[in-house]
């Protein structure tokens, strides 16, 4: 085994994957729109792909003891190539719920998806845990530089357009550039180190004695999720889409600079949770994020309202890695794989709901109520958060201590 080898393949299987992802959650709704579907019926689309995510996650939590992790990292990335090869040959909207139900195509892109748990666990398995941190941070830096690349790659269907070729063609190329990423991200998991179950000396259970933080944890995290589904990237755009007019090329130069913004802010939460602790971290980032989205929602100003959102870009995903650290911290070495994926699959299932309600709270009157729900909910979760773990500290803070 090749621990150093091992991080930078999964770094790069990472950036392929969210590269794919930045680009996906601009391109499926403008598709779908493209197809003649209503913003109902696209939220129905995002919500069977986040709940479909979340079964198949919980599935690869418990599989994870059972069998190689690098054969899961395979098998999700053979899935994704899957879901780009055959979303672009269908336009019933059964079908097309159905695909993104057993894909990976992920409205909301970030640590969501079937493949984030096993990553997890092989990336704690590798850090000692006064760098754990710190590897979590690098992790989700070149996720979110990847995906912010791809979100400005979402413009190329405008380019093609000026250049003569069709709309729709256009649209569908980019549904097959994420098929191609896929088996790219196959290429790269092909030379990870074998990991078997013997070497996580499993118990008889996926989880143990950590089982009352991670279902405690789990509860608080999909409240999280579901406020976030209101205002999944997909969605986001299509708000923009439709409240302001917005351009798919501007659309793709906005999510580009959230992302870029995005992308810095892991490094800084690392530095954050060494001064000011994990939990600390995490809320306090993300309360001051949630109050921008809530006074985007009513503003009538373009340009208040993408500021007010890169703003929240800069903030609001400081508690990625410091939340993936810290339950990384708190479980032992055994229950890593299940603990990362029953965190993560409430997300998802919660996730799934709210976007089919935010697809019918975009046609109100009031199209920013989807935006007032997510600020609110995530600021009772943060104080929900820091109330429950202030007090259970990861080994490096008890150590400082």
């Amino acid at each position: 085994m090749n621990p150093r080898r091992d991080l930078l393949l999964l770094y790069a299987a990472r950036a392929a994957r969210n590269f794919g992802d930045g680009f996906a959650v601009i391109i499926l709704p403008a598709y779908l729109t493209e197809l003649g579907f209503a913003p109902f019926q696209i939220g129905i689309v995002a919500a069977a792909a986040l709940l479909g995510s979340a079964l198949l996650t919980l599935a690869v939590g418990f599989l994870a003891t059972r069998y190689d992790l690098r054969t899961l990292l395979l098998a999700g990335a053979f899935l994704m190539a899957a879901t780009g090869l055959t979303m672009p040959n269908v336009d019933h909207i059964v079908l097309i719920a159905v695909i993104a139900f057993i894909g990976t195509m992920n409205p909301a892109t970030g640590d969501i998806g079937v493949l984030v748990p096993i990553e997890h666990a092989m990336l704690a398995h590798e850090a000692a845990d006064e760098e754990r941190t710190k590897v979590f941070a690098r992790y989700s830096l070149i996720g979110a530089i990847a995906t912010a690349a791809g979100a400005l790659a979402a413009a190329t269907p405008d380019v093609l357009r000026w250049l003569g070729f069709d709309v729709l063609p256009s649209l569908k190329a980019m549904l097959y550039a994420y098929a191609v990423l896929g088996f790219l991200g196959a290429a790269f998991y092909r030379y990870i180190s074998p990991v078997k179950p013997a070497e996580h000396a499993q118990p008889a259970t996926p989880l143990g004695p950590s089982r009352g933080i991670v279902y405690k944890l789990a509860a608080l995290f999909s409240v999280d999720a579901f406020a976030g589904g209101f205002v999944v990237q997909s969605l986001m755009a299509l708000w923009l889409f439709e409240r302001f007019d917005l351009s798919l090329a501007a659309a793709s130069m906005f999510f580009f600079w959230t992302n870029v913004l995005t992308a810095f802010s892991y490094p800084v939460a690392a530095r954050l949770a060494r001064r000011f602790g994990l939990v600390n971290t995490m809320v306090f980032t993300h309360i001051p994020s949630s109050l921008c989205l809530i006074a985007a929602a009513f503003s009538p100003n373009l340009a208040v309202v993408l500021t007010l959102l890169l703003v929240r870009a800069a903030l609001s995903q400081m508690d990625v890695p410091t939340r993936t650290s810290y339950v990384m911290a708190v479980v032992t070495p055994a229950e890593r794989p299940a603990a990362a994926s029953v965190t993560a699959v409430p997300r998802s299932l919660a996730s799934a709901v709210s976007p089919a309600l935010a697809g019918l709270l975009l046609a109100t009157p009031f199209s920013g109520l989807p935006l007032v729900l997510c600020g609110a909910l995530k600021i009772a979760y943060d104080l929900a958060l820091l109330y429950s773990f202030r007090h259970i500290k990861p080994p490096e803070e008890r150590v400082a201590r």
